[in-house]
């Protein structure tokens, strides 16, 4: 019996744990969708890598699973149209559904709320960033609404902007936010902070996400701290990520096998978090700052390690930082008593023109009153040394104004190498309107997989080991992915998905159905196959690539790249004669018709007028569309009347058609020439731009030299002050020791006196009492004498 109730209990813990641990056998199957805009082609001042950056996390979040759409390089209405509709599939996807959108572009903030411009958003004054950019908390607050599992919102938009605004600046980077319950929020830079424009193939922000996707095991908020640490190594403490997660439900982007090697142990990484940091090294105790990212960690660390390398970029961390929740509390606070207060704290700061509109706005004074209700920020006010860092319009981590030494890596213990690094080249140009490029996929270890209880994505784009595994193998694997209930844990493991196929790159994101119907609008003419340029084997209609067989991918298609519409097109079809300057045909056959060179598909130079080439019916073909011929139309010795007007009508359509071609080259050329004015003229703007940023670089240079003088002008007469008050006290009190002097000598004196004069007195007492001892007797009195006899005797 005992025996029995043992088994019994085992089986019922066995069967809990089982369903703790299989959600895919106990709950619905995990959806992932996911939307993903790269902005690059802004005419002010375009991006070198933000349309790759999105390729490369479009790539990894379909290697996980996601239902990925995404786009590049549009405008106001399109991006719009995109958000609607990733907003309306999340509400259609149900409650077990995890939605991702990442941003890359330029973004920014304006009065408390940040924004995400078009390619084609044309912004000159502070009111036009609400009217041509887009507000992000309203698809925020739009997806917090949904009964979503989780939700991402990832910004990779923090830069220095290209919009300059007069007379009422923007403050840089992005503003300071608070994420809703199951959503995270995560920035390329801190707020109030601007990132790097990355120069090479990705972005230090995108390489470093993907890595931390890739290594697998790991829940939103830790991944995205160790993010934070990979951008500060990768960007040599230049730009540091920052992010909020309210996300409590279990999610991981990747699974880890429990057999997986692991470099440190998390007992020693507890340990070593636990300690006060003034007990590890410098090192040790910036990544662990760095991981928390508070303002309590980051005043300890300076507090530890006053005159460390690192502590003055920490300390721009904590003016930052100390602003920017400032004028989070003021902006929901949102009073005339609010705003008077920020001004008093940071009257030259980053929102200074934020907090000046909302005033007028409230129709309020906008300089501070001498009297009112000071706002409790539970914040010290910043102390003087933060001036030089928040009395500007962005803040740069890698100003020269603190350029010290880079801080050193973070040690191994919190950052372990990531086995998945992104050194890939540029991905090559895409080959249709708005797509985004796809970059080369690199393998990653076996033991990284995808969850097995997500549903596949409905174009199934699930990266499989296919050029490493027997083709048994892959369809019992494709077979388990595109029946998830039935996927076992063989198939789903031991990299059954997210591996590096020979024909990964393929692998096209789908664009949004409104941008989509808007790419085929766009497409050009030439695009389409036809006869003259026939379809080979291995590529699409749409001129990508397809796979054939196990994997192998056809050869690409010749192309040549123009432009349509300010977007670069891929045209199929093979260049004509007379186009591109390419030679008008001379050869001629023996009928005297002109050739088409040797590398005729029908060798129709080299036949006769009467012989055509045999085809598939039995009928010959014609000479200029290929079809079956007309039996009555053909020439004989009888009809060479005939024959001869056929020959004329053919040697004018061959004049006609180079004609054509001579015309379509000129057009070609004259576009050519307007592509060229328009690059010199993108070259000029450019030109302009860059010397007005370095004119207002050199202003923003004398503005902080004004201020700094200003600053030390105003320590200079505090110190004077105070010196002055000191001598001013200092001659108080010798007055006031002067003064106690005299008195004490004029009291010693009225003693002294005093004593003198008791004493001569009592001198004077003694002499008197001294004097009877040694008079003479005195003669005795007259007898007789009535009035010498003493009274009441008898005088004798």
């Amino acid at each position: 019996m005992r025996e029995f109730l043992r088994t019994l209990i085992a089986l019922a813990a066995l069967l809990t744990l089982a369903l703790a641990s299989g959600p895919a056998g106990a709950q619905q199957p995990e959806k992932r969708i996911a939307l993903v805009i790269g902005n690059a082609a802004y005419p002010a001042a375009p991006l070198a890598t933000a349309a790759n950056d999105a390729g490369l996390v479009a790539q990894t979040l379909q290697a996980a699973g996601f239902d990925v759409v995404g786009a590049r390089d549009l405008d106001e209405d399109s991006l719009r149209r995109a958000l609607r509709e990733f907003v309306d599939k999340a509400a259609a996807s149900g409650p077990s559904t995890v939605a991702f959108l990442y941003l890359a572009g330029y973004g920014l903030q304006l009065e408390g709320e940040n924004y995400f411009t078009p390619v084609d958003a044309r912004i000159g004054t502070a009111a036009d960033v609400a009217v041509r950019a887009l507000r992000i908390s309203d698809y925020v607050r739009s997806l917090a609404a949904l009964p979503l599992k989780a939700r991402f919102v990832v910004l990779d938009a923090s830069r220095k902007t290209p919009f300059v605004t007069s007379g009422d600046p923007l403050a840089g980077g992005l503003a300071l936010s608070e994420a809703d319950p199951g959503t995270l929020i995560a920035y390329n830079a801190a707020p109030s902070t601007v990132g790097l424009n990355g120069t090479e193939a990705y972005g230090a922000y995108a390489r470093a996400l993907t890595e931390m996707m890739r290594e697998g095991g790991l829940q939103p908020g830790p991944l995205f701290e160790r993010v934070r640490l990979r951008v500060d190594e990768l960007t040599k403490g230049a730009e540091v990520p920052w992010h909020v997660s309210r996300i409590e439900t279990g999610f991981m982007f990747f699974e880890r096998a429990s057999d997986a090697p692991v470099n440190v142990r998390p007992e020693q990484i507890a340990a070593l978090r636990a300690r006060p940091l003034r007990e590890l090294s410098p090192s040790q105790a910036y990544a662990i700052c760095l991981e928390r990212d508070d303002l309590a960690s980051y005043q300890e660390f300076v507090t530890a390690f006053p005159r460390d390398g690192m502590a003055r970029r920490v300390r721009a961390l904590i003016a930052a930082r100390r602003e920017a929740v400032t004028w989070r509390r003021t902006w929901l606070a949102n009073t005339p008593d609010a705003y008077w207060s920020y001004l008093s704290r940071y009257p030259r700061g980053p929102h200074a023109w934020d907090a000046r509109r909302r005033l007028t706005r409230l129709a309020a004074s906008l300089e501070p009153p001498p009297r009112f209700a000071m706002l409790d920020y539970d914040l010290p006010p910043p102390p003087p040394d933060e001036v030089v860092y928040v009395e500007r319009g962005a803040l740069y981590l890698d100003d020269p104004i603190y350029e010290l030494p880079a801080p050193p890596p973070p040690p191994v213990v919190f950052l372990p190498p990531p086995t998945y690094i992104v050194t890939l080249p540029p991905p090559p140009p895409p080959v249709e309107v708005y797509a985004l490029p796809t970059p080369a996929f690199v393998p990653v270890p076996a033991y990284v997989n995808a969850p097995a209880y997500i549903a596949p994505p409905p174009n199934n784009i699930l990266y499989q080991n296919i050029h490493v595994r027997p083709a048994a193998e892959q369809i019992h694997a494709r077979n388990a992915l595109r029946s998830p209930d039935q996927a076992s844990p063989t198939a789903m493991g031991a990299g059954a998905v997210l591996g590096a196929a020979a024909g990964a790159s393929i692998a096209r994101v789908a664009l949004p159905p409104s941008v989509a119907q808007k790419a085929a609008l766009h497409a050009s003419p030439s695009q389409i196959p036809t006869a003259a340029s026939p379809v080979q084997p291995g590529i699409s209609q749409a001129g990508s690539r397809t796979m054939s067989g196990h994997g192998q991918v056809g050869a690409p298609a010749p192309q040549q790249v123009g432009r349509a519409g300010g977007h670069e097109q891929s045209f199929r079809a093979q260049a004509l004669p007379g186009m591109n300057g390419q030679p008008l045909p001379q050869q001629a056959s023996q009928s005297g018709l002109p050739g088409r060179g040797p590398n005729d598909p029908m060798n129709l130079n080299r036949l006769p007028l009467g012989q055509q080439p045999p085809a598939a019916n039995g009928l010959p073909l014609s000479h200029q569309s290929g079809r079956p011929a007309d039996p009555r139309m053909q020439p004989s010795g009888q009809s060479s009347g005939i024959a001869q007007l056929r020959q004329e009508q053919l040697a004018r359509q061959h004049e006609q058609q180079a004609a054509e071609h001579q015309r379509q080259a000129q057009v070609q050329q004259a576009h050519r020439a307007a592509t060229q004015r328009q690059q010199d003229m993108q070259v000029a703007r450019q030109q302009q731009l860059i010397q007005r940023q370095a004119q207002q670089a050199a202003n923003q240079r004398r503005e902080m030299e004004v201020g700094r003088q200003q600053h030390q002008a105003a320590q200079q007469r505090q110190q004077a002050m105070q010196a002055a008050r000191q001598q001013q006290m200092a001659q108080q009190q010798s007055a006031q020791r002067a003064a106690q002097h005299q008195q004490m000598q004029i009291a010693r004196q009225q003693m002294i006196q005093q004593q003198a004069a008791q004493r001569a007195a009592q001198h004077q007492a003694m002499q008197a009492a001294r004097q009877p001892m040694h008079a003479p007797p005195s003669a005795p009195p007259p007898r007789g004498g009535p009035h010498h006899c003493p009274p009441g005797q008898a005088c004798r």
